[in-house]
C-alpha cells in the first residue's frame, strides 16, 4: 500500500524524479562518442538507484571473452584488471547466457553463487544486474551495495531494465558510427589506447607507425626514427615517451647539429669546472637533465667521433663520463634517436661507428613522407592554417578547396 503525504508531496516527488529519469534519459542519446556516453549513462543510473558502485561492459560479439567498451564508478583501484575483477564476474557471466535481470540482497549468502569465486573473493553483498541487448545480450548494467541497508527495491530493477532497453539503440548507433569512422580513419583504434595528443592524420602510413610506437613505447630500449625532415620524428619521440613508464620523467630534446662540435660535447654529456675555455662552472649535461625520463637526440648522424665513443658507452653501460671527470656518472634515461639520413652508408664512409649503429637501431621506425600520407596532406593544411590564424590573433580561417586540392596535387618528397 502506498502511503500518501497529507500534501500529496510524495507522488509528486515520484513522478519528478520518473521525468528527470527520462528526460536525462534522452539527453545521453545526442552523445558522438561511446567512452563518454557510457560514463555519463553509468553516473545518471547509479545516481537514481542510489548505488555505491556500478559498472557496464560491452562487448563485440556474444563470443568475446573480453569486453571491448567498459566503465566503473565508485571504485578506488586504479588498475584495469583489479578495478574489473572487483565486479562478479560470475553474476555477470549469467547473466549475459540467461538475458535475464539479476537481483539479490546479498550474492555472498545466494544458493545461486556459492560456487562463484569472484563472489566470495570480493564478498559481494546487494547488486542488481540487466542485460544490455537481446537475443543475446551484448553487454550487462551491474550495480553493487547501496547507499542505504537493503536490496535493491522492485523500483530499482524497473529502472535499470528501463535504462538498459534505452541505452541499447544509442549504442547501436555510437558503435555504426565508430564502425564506419575506423573504415576511413585507420588510425582511430589506435588513438584510444595511444596518446597521441596533436598527431594529425588518418592515414594507413600513419596507423602503421603508431602501431610500432605503440609496441615501442614500454620497451626501455633504444628507437631510431629515421625519415626526411618534417615527417614528425620529434612528435613520435614525444609520443614514445608519453606512453612509456618514464612518461613522468623528463623529456630532454638536443639537436646535434645546431651546437659547435667544441661545445656538443659538454653540452651532452656536463662538464666539470675548467675542462674547457666556457666552462667557469659545473656545466650539467642533457644526459643528467634526462635521468628518470627520455633523452632525444635529433640529427644523431651529426654526432662527432669523441662523442660518439662516449654515447655509445653511455647506451652499453648506463655510465658516462662528463668533460673533464674521472670518475663515471650512473644514468637513467631511455635514448630516443633520429636522422633524416642514411646512417649504413654514413657507417660505410667512416663518419658513425658500426658498433654504435646497432646499439642505435635497436627498434628502428621508419616515418612515411607526406607522398605516402596523401590522405593527411588537406588536415595537416587545416591544421597548420588554424594554428597561425591562433599564434598571430587572425579570425579563424579554413583553406579554400582549390587551396586544398593544389597542397594535395602538388609533388610532396
Amino acid at each position: 500500500m502506498q502511503h500518501i503525504s497529507p500534501d500529496g508531496s510524495a507522488p509528486l516527488a515520484r513522478v519528478e524524479k520518473e521525468r528527470d529519469f527520462y528526460r536525462k534519459l534522452l539527453e545521453l542519446g545526442q552523445a558522438d562518442e561511446i567512452k563518454p556516453f557510457l560514463a555519463d549513462a553509468l553516473t545518471l543510473i547509479v545516481e537514481i538507484c542510489g548505488a555505491l558502485r556500478g559498472y557496464i561492459e560491452l562487448l563485440s560479439s556474444p563470443d568475446d571473452r573480453e569486453p571491448t567498451f567498459w566503465v566503473a564508478r565508485g571504485c578506488e583501484e586504479t588498475n584495469v584488471a583489479e578495478i574489473r575483477a572487483s565486479f562478479s564476474r560470475g553474476v555477470i557471466a549469467m547473466t549475459l547466457a540467461t538475458g535475464r535481470t539479476i537481483s539479490t540482497l546479498s550474492a555472498l549468502v545466494d544458493p545461486r553463487f556459492l560456487s562463484s569465486k569472484s563472489v566470495q573473493r570480493n564478498r559481494t553483498g546487494a547488486l542488481l544486474c540487466a542485460p544490455v541487448g537481446s537475443a543475446p545480450p551484448v553487454g550487462v548494467v551491474y550495480l553493487q551495495d547501496r547507499a542505504q541497508k537493503g536490496p535493491f527495491s522492485e523500483e530499482d530493477r524497473r529502472h535499470v531494465e528501463a535504462f538498459a532497453r534505452h541505452i541499447t539503440p544509442f549504442l547501436d548507433r555510437l558503435l555504426l558510427r565508430k564502425q564506419r569512422l575506423e573504415e576511413t580513419d585507420s588510425t582511430l583504434r589506435l588513438r584510444g589506447s595511444l596518446r597521441v595528443d596533436g598527431v594529425i592524420g588518418k592515414s594507413r602510413a600513419l596507423a602503421d607507425v603508431l602501431e610500432q610506437a605503440a609496441a615501442a613505447a614500454p620497451l626501455d630500449v633504444t628507437v631510431l626514427l629515421t625519415g626526411a625532415s618534417g615527417t614528425g620524428k620529434t612528435q613520435l619521440a614525444r609520443v614514445l615517451h608519453e606512453n612509456s613508464p618514464r612518461a613522468r620523467g623528463p623529456f630532454v630534446e638536443l639537436n646535434c647539429a645546431t651546437l659547435p662540435d667544441a661545445l656538443l660535447e659538454s653540452e651532452l654529456f656536463g662538464a666539470l669546472p675548467g675542462a674547457h675555455s666556457t666552462a667557469a662552472r659545473k656545466i650539467e649535461g642533457k644526459v643528467a637533465a634526462a635521468e628518470g625520463g627520455t633523452l632525444f637526440l635529433d640529427e644523431i648522424g651529426e654526432l662527432k667521433p669523441p662523442a660518439q665513443a662516449k654515447l655509445l658507452q653511455l647506451l652499453q653501460s648506463k655510465e658516462y663520463y662528463p668533460l673533464g671527470g674521472t670518475r663515471p656518472v650512473r644514468a637513467n634515461v631511455r635514448v630516443i634517436a633520429a636522422t633524416n639520413i642514411d646512417l649504413k652508408a654514413a657507417v660505410e664512409r667512416k663518419e658513425l661507428r658500426e658498433d654504435l649503429f646497432y646499439r642505435l637501431q635497436v627498434l628502428p621506425i621508419r616515418l612515411p613522407s607526406l607522398a605516402e600520407r596523401r590522405e593527411d596532406i588537406a588536415l595537416l593544411a587545416e591544421h597548420f592554417c588554424a594554428e597561425t590564424c591562433k599564434t598571430h590573433g587572425f579570425p579563424r580561417l579554413r583553406p579554400g578547396v582549390d587551396a586544398l586540392c593544389a597542397v594535395e596535387a602538388a609533388e610532396w618528397g
